[in-house]
């Protein structure tokens, strides 16, 4: 990685105060053209000089795979905990991509590690503009050692991105604009929530709002309902359970699955753990990334074990309760445990199968050495009151066919200029706008384009967004 010396431009800055210090009175005009000089040089310096000049950065260009745009990885130096700012610090990790200094700036939060591919997301691409991809902090690499996680916080990570934006600030003076799917979208949101003057506008998508952690009736209500098809919502469950019938010849093909990849169970303790957590999760799993079209290609229930098996692995994955497959995700288990809540859907279609169901929850997927306690939900009922009675500028979208949408934000009578959006038949999508109904994809994009400082296209059929390559918020994200 190639890092420009700050020490060397601190050097020369102070060499050029001293210069000015020793001029005289008189001199003051000359000494004023000089510096009108010196920052018009800085404004016309290439953007990766601008970048290593903010203190706490480091720059990597690398090649670019999107035309029109410079590709940069960077890290930013950050307080672990931002009310002690002198003790100790971090790396977060940022993903830019850079096409003008004069268009708008898109800040993309992951909430969890950024991805390591070039995109745009759905805003971006409808602003045309600059697009900054932020890793949550304590995601790996940008996570502080050692980890101290009581700083796992909305506010604290909020916080984060509001340092970050003020030190862009510098250099991207434009509009900016927010948005984030899932736990990305919630990340957003609570970022609006502390910081509202640091973005012109929010693009929320598919975020749940957990205010209430004690009442998930929401869930299974929308698991009685969901979708147009009854035989489809039907056979899903079905089939959870005819594979939970079948637990030994399901746990036989994951043991061998598990010697082939060296996948391990020593957080959950047995494969046995680990098989039914995926079971639990297959009818979520399927409404979150498949559409109600998809039962046609479900097996059926007479299905053979192996194609069981796959169907399970397809839709809920078995790798994902390997000790391997939660360890990225364990910041966010904290979270979730300690702030964010978690959902609690009643599995009656899979009882009295079920062996563990108690362990359902956040605390069984992190580690004992690391404590938690949940705040009784303070943090998320002061964002659901603050998004109902300040909310501004704000978008939020949802699939229709999405579990996660079951409690979605809504507004209220102090919210202003802000929508809430739902995308018929949709599921955990990041790319909703564009699947909106004709004229509530309008407003939607014309509300962006406002906020943005961004002329509006001619025509509707200007608003389709390209798919430039596949959308991060469609990854498989936790299942809680």
């Amino acid at each position: 990685m190639r890092r420009f010396s700050r020490g060397a431009v601190a050097i020369l800055l102070a060499a050029g105060g001293l210069i000015a210090a020793a001029g005289t009175a008189s001199a003051a005009p000359a000494g004023a053209a000089a510096a009108r000089s010196a920052q018009a040089r800085t404004a016309t310096a290439d953007i990766a000089a601008r970048l290593r000049a903010i203190p706490g950065m480091t720059v990597e260009e690398k090649a670019s795979t999107l035309p029109g745009y410079r590709w940069f990885w960077l890290t930013y130096r950050q307080p672990v905990d931002h009310r002690r700012p002198h003790g100790q610090w971090f790396e977060q990790r940022v993903l830019l991509q850079h096409k003008s200094e004069d268009r708008p700036m898109v800040l993309y939060t992951s909430g969890y590690n950024t991805p390591e591919t070039m995109f745009r997301s759905e805003p971006t691409a409808l602003v045309d503009g600059n697009q900054i991809s932020l890793e949550h902090r304590y995601f790996t690499p940008s996570r502080p050692e050692p980890a101290d996680w009581t700083k796992d916080t909305i506010w604290q990570a909020a916080t984060d991105e509001h340092r970050l934006i003020t030190a862009l600030k510098e250099i991207y003076t434009g509009r900016w604009i927010s948005t984030g799917g899932s736990k990305g979208g919630m990340t957003a949101v609570y970022h609006k929530r502390f910081y509202p003057g640091d973005v012109d506008g929010s693009v929320v998508y598919v975020a749940p709002n957990d205010h209430d952690n004690d009442d998930d009736s929401a869930y299974d209500r929308f698991f009685a309902t969901v979708g147009t098809d009854a035989r489809c919502r039907t056979h899903v469950k079905s089939l959870a359970r005819e594979i939970l019938k079948r637990r030994p010849a399901m746990l036989q093909r994951l043991k061998a699955d598990a010697a082939e990849n060296g996948w391990t169970f020593e957080l959950l303790g047995s494969p046995d753990r680990a098989f039914e957590n995926s079971v639990m999760d297959y009818e979520w799993g399927f409404w979150q990334y498949r559409l109600q079209s998809d039962c046609a290609a479900l097996p059926a229930l007479d299905a053979s074990d192996d194609v069981l098996y796959q169907s399970l692995d397809a839709i809920a994955g078995v790798s994902f309760y390997t000790d391997q497959g939660l360890a990225p995700y364990i910041p966010y288990y904290y979270q979730a445990g300690t702030q964010l809540g978690w959902p609690t859907p009643q599995f009656w279609h899979l009882r009295p199968l079920l062996r563990y169901e108690d362990g359902y929850q956040p605390r069984t997927y992190v580690p004992r050495d690391i404590r938690m306690r949940y705040d009784g939900g303070r943090a998320m009922r002061d964002i659901d009151r603050w998004v109902r009675g300040n909310a501004e500028h704000m978008m939020f979208l949802y699939g229709e066919n999405d579990p996660w949408g079951a409690k979605p934000f809504r507004l209220g009578r102090g919210s202003r200029d802000s929508a809430v959006y739902v995308a018929p038949g949709m599921n955990h999508s990041g790319r909703l706008i564009d699947r909106l109904p004709a004229g509530q994809r309008t407003k939607a994009v014309a509300d962006l384009l406002r906020w943005a400082d961004v002329a509006a296209p001619q025509a509707d059929t200007a608003v389709r967004t390209p798919s430039d390559a596949t959308d991060p918020m469609l990854e498989r994200r936790p299942p809680l």
